[in-house]
């Protein structure tokens, strides 16, 4: 099935800086990273966000990508006020996701959006590597990142939804292992851990596991919302989005085993970028969402929601949840 044509782009988004307020619609003096945005859709979501004057935090794994990054934007768009501002962390070394994440934090006040972009396109052997850049690190940043988050929802003495964390999750329908992610128990008795999948089912598995991980962050924070730093019942009780997005499969993203198979109906970069603008930025998107291409409410297979549901046990999203905190731990 070919996916319609965007319906939120740019052009649907205002410049309201006269007002005293920042308005859902609104991106000047607003504040997002982008975990990975020097190429691909990262890149034309950091392209589209500079355009409308925002701070724009640019995550790549050196200064130099960066700097080339920053001229390829701010060239053409020369009259933006928006800046753009290096985020730099090898998402598969948590150890520089944590630095990356603490120099962030010494200077902002607030972050409105974080979008979590996958740490790995194509197929891997190293079924540590995918977990550790696709699950792990979006993991270490959503807990060290969500504390200014929720303050920044305190702002607002009325309802916003415009806080929201996006996660990549890529498209969940097809070479996705049973389950989602398949879980075998560990030597910790309460522990389990994901089995060691390769290629394609490896990274299929990552990227249910980035779903798990939004759903169980959501479930975790709800209390959390109700109140602010000082322990006041906050007026924004809508709290901080968790939302997940399949950007849609320009080829060259997709792993090689599934190019011949959904490369044909692939779009380029900037139709994946207004996939992640709706899910980050337009109205009417909800805590849990999932976002299809090119910016529609979509579902996930079955089988993966059956994982969400706890059994005689706990949930496999659960367990997941459980194991990416144990392997962070030490980070945070």
């Amino acid at each position: 099935m070919i996916p319609p044509a965007p319906t939120f782009t740019e052009k649907d988004i205002i410049d309201l800086s006269s007002k005293v307020y920042i308005p859902l619609y609104a991106t000047r003096n607003t504040v997002y990273i982008i975990t990975c945005a020097t190429s691909g859709p990262g890149l034309e979501l950091a392209k589209i966000l500079y355009t409308l004057h925002a701070t724009v935090y640019i995550g790549t794994r050196l200064l130099s990508s960066f700097e080339d990054t920053h001229r390829t934007i701010t060239s053409k768009a020369p009259t933006s006020q928006g800046t753009l501002k290096p985020f730099i962390a090898d998402l598969a070394d948590l150890h520089t996701v944590k630095l990356a994440a603490e120099s962030f934090l010494k200077e902002n006040y607030r972050l409105d959006v974080l979008f979590l972009e996958g740490g790995v396109d194509r197929d891997s052997k190293d079924a540590a590597f995918a977990l550790r850049a696709n699950c792990l690190a979006p993991f270490l940043l959503t807990h060290l990142l969500y504390p200014l988050m929720h303050r920044t929802t305190t702002h607002f003495c009325h309802i916003n939804t415009s806080i929201r964390i996006v996660y990549a999750c890529s498209l969940l329908t097809v070479s996705t292992p049973q389950g989602g992610v398949q879980l075998v128990p560990g030597k910790e008795e309460e522990i389990w851990n994901p089995k060691q999948l390769v290629g394609v089912e490896g990274y299929m598995q990552s990227k249910a596991g980035v779903y798990f991980l939004a759903y169980e962050f959501a479930l975790r924070h709800k209390d959390v919302e109700k109140v602010d730093e000082h322990g006041v019942r906050s007026r924004n009780t809508a709290g901080v989005l968790h939302v997940c997005v399949n950007q849609g499969a320009g080829k060259a993203a997709l792993p090689e085993a599934l190019q011949g198979i959904l490369g044909r109906v692939g779009k380029r970069a900037r139709y994946g970028a207004y996939t992640e603008l709706f899910a980050g930025v337009a109205p009417g998107v909800e805590d849990g969402d999932f976002i299809v291409p090119w910016g529609r409410k979509g579902s996930v297979p079955e089988h993966v929601q059956a994982s969400m549901k706890e059994g005689k046990g706990k949930s496999v999203s659960a367990r997941f949840y459980e194991w990416c905190e144990a392997q962070v731990r030490p980070f945070l």
